[in-house]
């Protein structure tokens, strides 16, 4: 016979007990550094919290208007903007490396095993429709999730061990070995959605119906080519330091344009507020601020220090025999003539990404320190002498004409690879010619790749350029039909989160996503675990200039150019507050959107 008062008392001796073990409650939680903003801070520095409410932003974007869903792998694309509307557990702020503050949450605890995450939501947190955000909405996010993505099972069931809830405010995630800061940075996007609007609704289902959230908007209107979010003038969380300041327009609009040239002239005519000008040549050429007729158009750029590593880049397929010798990797790399692209194409504007994570301190410098030799020397017996004597580097050309000193360099690895030229074409000694094929699913890219090709050609290499769809690309990616890609390989700043993805042994098998190239090392594994859990920004700097170095001398890819800045034009109509301090942080991109700081002059404000 089940005892009633035994069964009643349970959740009350549950909670005491994952009461009892918890440490205290801070504001916000950093695994690497210490918070920058203490628990009573009045606001981000970047926000301005005297900063008028009211006026428009209109925007453009390249995303049809398809889907309200704001759930993970629908593979609808969410509609531009949904993410206003949707309020999740932390926020990153867009001034540090890796802290996070409670948005949803109040109170987060790390058990001193990092085993262990307490969370607490804050008391006054509320739906749009009035009703309180509790743990059981946690609770269903997560389990819908797990049930409908794949990208939930990568990003939390790999991890989560359970999910516990001590009461309506209190849950408890436990790991299955220790926190990192790539657990912690999924949970800032971790989506909350309301149970009880879900009750009689499939939470993965594409949809074009305005869901219940939570957040600083809603979705005020809609047709196939814009989508316009209101403010919520009672919004719960308007007047919490992360947001104060913030979210100031009163609708922000989104305009579809599917063709840059054509939103180009839109914002020409002032249909537009601000244009983010990605293509350097017209940022060059096109743009006269100084003319009559220019009004009160403005330009402005941004170094951001978000993402970091190699915005573009080259991989090799190493399941490909020709690519199996490092020698070859390296030549290819030389054949590659930077400086004469970036003349001719960018204005020298780009530079090149001689290092993983360039753009950070976490690229590998000179010689490898004192520390970092420590970390590499169990490994001397498995790594090329160089990663250890001898600095990385790539030539550099005088931009004109093909680079013939890097070509003879190339000419020579490939000979000492057993490649040798026959009539002008190389072979390998039972007579095959090299010849291989560079995919890209950018049709701009043919341009930057086609002098590659040329150089090619000199050393007596066939290759032919493939330009995919996006249905044949994702196919080609999985299955790893290619040769050669074309793609990005830029990560967000610290890179912890994604290196295991990007370059473990575990992701290396077709289909398993990030590690295109195929790599499986098991030094590069032992490097990445490290730096997974480093207990400092210190140590982990350490263990990424160490792994950068193994990477870049096993010539994985061909580095092209690393993140460009930031470049836009905006009609004079705004304030501003001081960006320079938000520099973890792009303008409208991601969940910390330093644009939401910003405000429209000579408006009433309802403070």
């Amino acid at each position: 016979m089940i005892d009633r008062r035994a069964a009643a008392l349970a959740p009350l001796l549950l909670a005491s007990v994952c009461l009892a073990e918890q440490p205290p409650y801070r504001h916000g939680i950093s695994l690497l550094h210490e918070l920058k903003y203490p628990a009573d801070f009045p606001h981000f520095d970047y926000a301005n919290p005297s900063a008028p409410k009211g006026g428009s932003l209109t925007l453009s974007t390249t995303w049809p208007v398809r889907n309200f869903s704001g759930a993970w792998g629908t593979g609808v694309s969410n509609a531009s903007g949904l993410e206003r509307t949707m309020d999740r557990l932390f926020i990153r702020s867009a001034d540090e490396q890796s802290a996070l503050y409670g948005l949803l949450v109040d109170g987060v605890a790390l058990s001193e095993d990092r085993k262990s995450l307490y969370i607490r939501l804050h008391e006054a947190a509320r739906w749009h429709d009035e009703v309180p955000i509790t743990t059981r909405d946690i609770r269903f996010s997560y389990d819908a999730m797990d049930a409908t993505s794949m990208a939930g099972k990568v990003y939390l069931r790999s991890w989560v061990e359970s999910f516990e809830v001590v009461n309506d405010r209190e849950l408890v995630i436990r790991h299955r070995d220790v926190f990192t800061h790539s657990n912690l940075l999924a949970l800032t996007t971790f989506p909350v959605r309301p149970a009880h609007y879900y009750a009689d609704r499939d939470p993965g289902k594409v949809t074009l119906e305005p869901p219940l959230v939570s957040g600083p908007y809603r979705i005020a209107g809609f047709d196939r080519n814009h989508v316009t979010y209101e403010r919520v003038r009672d919004y719960w969380a308007r007047d919490l330091p992360v947001n104060r300041g913030r979210y100031n327009f009163d609708t922000i609009r989104y305009d579809v344009y599917r063709d840059a040239t054509v939103a180009r002239e839109a914002f020409r005519k002032g249909l537009l507020d601000i244009f983010f000008e990605t293509d350097v040549r017209y940022w060059q050429t096109a743009y006269d601020t100084s003319a009559p007729n220019a009004g009160q158009l403005l330009k402005d750029t941004r170094r951001v220090g978000k993402s970091i590593g190699q915005e573009r880049t080259l991989t090799f397929n190493l399941e490909r025999e020709m690519f199996r010798d490092r020698r070859v990797r390296e030549a290819l790399t030389l054949a590659f003539d930077f400086e004469w692209q970036n003349r001719v194409f960018h204005y020298d504007t780009q530079y090149r990404a001689l290092s993983y994570f360039a753009g950070s301190p976490l690229a590998a410098r000179g010689l490898p320190s004192t520390a970092e030799i420590a970390l590499l020397a169990p490994y001397r017996d498995q790594l090329p002498k160089r990663v250890f004597d001898e600095p990385f580097r790539l030539p550099v050309s005088v931009a004109r004409g093909p680079n013939r000193p890097a070509l003879e360099r190339a000419r020579r690895l490939l000979a000492q690879a057993g490649w040798t030229l026959v009539d002008g074409r190389l072979e390998d000694a039972h007579g095959k010619p090299f010849s291989f094929e560079i995919a890209t699913q950018n049709a701009w890219a043919k341009r930057l790749l086609l002098p590659y090709v040329d150089s090619l050609a000199h050393l007596g290499i066939e290759t032919r350029l493939r330009l995919l769809d996006n249905v044949t690309a994702v196919r080609f990616k999985r299955e790893r039909r290619f040769d050669m890609y074309f793609r990005g390989l830029d990560f967000l700043n610290p890179p912890m989160a994604q290196l295991r993805t990007y370059f473990g042994s575990a992701n290396a098998e077709a289909g398993m996503g990030g590690n295109l190239a195929g790599i499986r090392d098991p030094v590069v594994d032992s490097l990445v675990e490290l730096a997974q859990r480093a207990p400092t920004l210190e140590a982990a700097t350490t263990v990424c200039r160490a792994l950068d170095r193994v990477l870049l001398w096993g010539f994985y890819h061909i580095p092209l150019n690393m993140p460009d800045e930031e470049r836009f034009l905006y009609w004079d109509k705004f304030g501003r507050a001081d960006e320079t301090v938000a520099a973890y942080e792009y303008l409208d991109g991601g969940l910390a959107r330093v644009i939401d700081s910003w405000w429209a002059r000579d408006t009433e404000s309802d403070h």
